[in-house]
């Protein structure tokens, strides 16, 4: 079954955020407290570019089997570790397609905009792992394996252990893309 393994905030620009006992997230703005919540965009290198564009990346989300995978390579990362309020386990994040609803819990849903894209402050908190994020199809093609953004459609609390429902949105299918 599809569940939350565990919810991270922290209040300021930090990379890491702090794993807790519960989240609240607030629709159309994040989670609650976090540095990131906001209806504009939030991230500092794109918020110097345009502080009034939409904010996509409200809320990150990990897989958790990534930190299994991560571990094999000699990668030691805990959930929070890096920046992500979600981490997940038995979903596929990053086969699902643009606008997929995730109902978190009882009534927090959040719809996926795109993916994280691996960044130097990933290398910053341990060297060598953006290339561990990082991987390529058989046709070559790049993929980014370091969770996926969204934006919360309804609020609600978000716990450690709470069901993780998936709604896919109507055909035709959009892939992920970096945001």
């Amino acid at each position: 079954m599809s569940h939350v393994v565990a919810v991270s905030f922290r209040r300021g620009h930090h990379f890491s955020k702090t794993p807790g006992m519960s989240i609240r997230l607030l629709a159309g703005l994040g989670v609650d407290g976090d540095g990131h919540c906001g209806v504009t965009v939030k991230h500092r290198s794109r918020a110097r570019k345009d502080p009034t564009l939409p904010n996509l990346r409200q809320v990150h989300l990990i897989h958790a089997e990534l930190f299994d995978e991560l571990a094999a390579k000699g990668f030691r990362v805990q959930p929070g570790d890096l920046g992500e309020n979600v981490t997940t386990q038995g979903v596929d994040l990053l086969a699902l397609p643009t606008g997929t609803l995730l109902q978190l819990g009882d009534s927090a849903t959040v719809e996926l905009t795109g993916l994280r894209n691996p960044c130097v402050q990933i290398d910053d908190f341990q060297n060598g792992l953006v290339a561990a994020t990082l991987d390529r199809d058989a046709e070559g093609r790049l993929i980014r394996k370091a969770g996926v953004m969204a934006i919360v459609r309804m609020g609600g609390d978000v716990r450690p252990g709470d069901n993780i429902r998936i709604e896919w949105p109507a055909a035709p299918h959009r892939p992920l893309l970096p945001v």
